[in-house]
């Protein structure tokens, strides 16, 4: 599993409860009740770009690779670089985090119609 790839990126992001994706600012952009979870980027270096909480984003900026997103809420977000030090299956782990955090800011109403599970 590369995340870094668009077809493996769609396909386990799309595993998700409620995703769906869009191409827009140079990258394939992953919504989960039309709010942005994660992204991966077109331009090289590739990069995939992901919410966290505070703790995990002081765990991950302390890597190589691994920067605060531009553009994107100070110390929520992070922008990983192909070939920083994390396996595919921690990315994935922390992207489904991603889509944790923002499913949380949905209203009840819309995370049933999507078929996300309280918890």
């Amino acid at each position: 599993m590369n995340l870094f790839e668009r077809a493996q990126f769609d396909k386990h992001l799309g595993d998700m409860p409620g995703v769906t994706f869009v191409d827009q600012w140079d990258a394939r952009v992953a919504k989960v009740g039309g709010k942005v979870f994660a992204l991966l980027s077109d331009a090289v270096p590739l990069r995939l770009v992901f919410k966290c909480g505070e703790d995990s984003f002081d765990i991950l900026t302390a890597l190589e690779g691994v920067d605060q997103a531009a553009y994107f809420a100070k110390r929520q977000w992070v922008s990983v670089t192909e070939g920083a030090p994390l396996s595919a299956d921690d990315l994935l782990a922390y992207i489904g985090r991603s889509h944790a955090l923002v499913a949380k800011g949905l209203t009840k109403k819309l995370r049933a119609e999507l078929g996300i599970r309280e918890g």
